[in-house]
């Protein structure tokens, strides 16, 4: 995702404001700083470490150091970005700690899978070889309420849930929480092009549970 100039812009005059009032202890602006930044903040923080509680927890740590950090923000990057990096120094110490300080990247544990499965396509004896068997749904043809059905809704859910850690970590910051790629290989430490990779397989591993349930 490419922010344009008057996007940045704005983007940055209201993290501006949010400091501000951050600075200043206003408990209405943490308390709309902690359900902004939650979701991003411990899917980072579920990538380094053993549990969900564990998580939990360098999250609850990584507010502190926000809050005790705040005078030291320069408005260099977006405040987001800063507090995933906070997050995942916190994480990545927490692991080395206990012993699992394996970089992020090792996560991924299908790194020659295909995007989609190799039988969906012909064979070099069959008429057309490497083009598709069967074409995929075009979902612009589908009634609405059906993709926005809470089963459909669901099941996306669970695909994630299912997702390798490093693909799912991934897919929840650009495309639950709404990250820039930038904010994501930052905070994880990975380059733009793993981080495509990434996110090009989780996609297509969602993609397909849900062409399953909607050809179904």
């Amino acid at each position: 995702m490419v922010i344009g100039p008057a996007a940045g812009e704005r983007a940055a005059e209201e993290d501006a404001v949010l400091v501000a009032r951050l600075r200043g202890r206003e408990e209405r602006a943490f308390e709309e700083a902690t359900s902004t930044f939650y979701p991003a903040m411990f899917a980072v923080a579920r990538a380094y470490v053993r549990s969900g509680s564990d998580a939990e927890e360098v999250v609850q740590e990584a507010w502190l150091g926000v809050l005790k950090g705040l005078e030291r923000f320069e408005g260099r990057s977006r405040l987001r970005t800063w507090v995933l990096q906070i997050v995942a120094n916190i994480a990545r110490d927490r692991a080395v700690r206990e012993a699992r300080s394996l970089p992020f990247s090792s996560l991924e544990d299908d790194a020659g899978e295909p995007a989609v499965e190799p039988e969906r396509f012909r064979g070099p004896d069959e008429p057309y070889p490497g083009g598709w068997r069967s074409f995929p749904t075009d979902w612009a043809t589908l009634p609405e309420e059906r993709l926005l059905a809470r089963e459909t809704l669901d099941l996306v859910r669970r695909a994630i849930d299912e997702l390798p850690l490093a693909q799912r970590t991934v897919i929840t910051l650009r495309d639950v929480v709404g990250c820039a790629a930038d904010e994501v290989s930052e905070a994880l430490g990975v380059s733009e092009g793993n981080q495509r990779v990434l996110l090009h397989r989780a996609r297509a591993r969602v993609r397909a549970r849900l062409e399953r349930h909607l050809d179904g």
